[in-house]
């Protein structure tokens, strides 16, 4: 990992991931055909029912997997939760002791997988893990590139009570995003892609700044061929939501990135301006 004049890390597709094994899983020297990378902080009471859904959906496909928790030091059972499940299922878990950070967390996990094609998902299962094997097909087809459960497509869902504001800001968040991609959702942090596309990614500058780590991959990793398919998604099951106004002002940092990266002639003048507005829109909706 490299740090930019300005501060920000940026990381290399070669260096390493600056973390601990705590538990290894039980099948240590496997090849599987897909990593899953679920970053977690203090999500020590989802991760099972989260373990036992998705290996249920992945055996019925005949689907060869391995789960990586990346723990940001949780201190809630976490670590025991995952030797537990260890006994049983193909899971492992990376404790970080010093960085703190959902794209950071997700680019650790890639750095440690030993599958070509990876899965990104979240831990609340707000993502439903029965459709892990969907977004893993057309990746592992050579189809595409890059594969999104997405919320806004047809036939995907919502669940009630996700509350109109916290779509609206959603909403606003994906609109901002929209001229970096043809994803109708962008946002989405429950993704698949390859390792190669990873790399290629990281060789391009990929910051792990905020928690859209998806978008970052799409746009550094300059990826064209991509697929939604449509999800329910669902509010968390348990455990209290990360999001917080810091995390609002990392996604607009992000994007100021992103649009400097696709533009260079704009970084200048065109990111400032557009930091300035969108700062104010956020403070008034968030």
């Amino acid at each position: 990992m490299t740090t930019t004049a300005n501060g920000i890390s940026t990381v290399s597709a070669k260096s390493p991931a600056k973390s601990t094994d705590a538990v290894n899983s039980h099948a240590e020297n496997r090849t599987p055909q897909v990593s899953i990378v679920v970053p977690t902080y203090r999500e020590a009471a989802n991760i099972p029912e989260l373990c036992e859904r998705l290996f249920t959906g992945l055996a019925a496909r005949n689907i060869d997997a391995e789960l990586i928790v990346v723990d940001d030091n949780s201190r809630d059972g976490t670590i025991e939760a995952v030797a537990e499940l260890a006994l049983r299922f193909p899971i492992r878990i990376i404790v970080r002791e010093t960085e703190r950070g959902l794209s950071s967390a997700v680019v650790a996990g890639f750095k440690a997988v030993r599958a070509n094609v990876l899965v990104c998902m979240d831990a609340d299962l707000s993502h439903p893990p029965e459709r892990v094997p969907d977004l893993v097909a057309p990746v592992a087809k050579g189809e595409v590139d890059f594969c999104v459960g997405s919320r806004y497509v047809e036939g995907a869902g919502i669940e009630e009570g996700w509350g109109a504001l916290r779509a609206l800001n959603s909403n606003i968040a994906t609109w901002l995003a929209r001229p970096l991609t043809d994803l109708r959702d962008p946002m989405a942090g429950f993704f698949c892609t390859t390792d190669s596309i990873f790399n290629r990614a990281c060789e391009k500058g990929l910051t792990p700044l905020g928690y859209k780590i998806g978008l970052e991959i799409v746009v550094r990793g300059q990826i064209q061929r991509t697929r939604e398919v449509a999800i329910q998604f669902s509010d968390r099951h348990a455990g209290t939501s990360k999001l917080g106004m810091r995390q609002q002002f990392e996604y607009l940092q992000q994007l100021a990135y992103l649009y400097a990266h696709r533009w260079p002639a704009a970084i200048v003048f065109g990111s400032v301006i557009f930091c300035a507005i969108i700062a104010g829109i956020a403070q008034f909706f968030v």
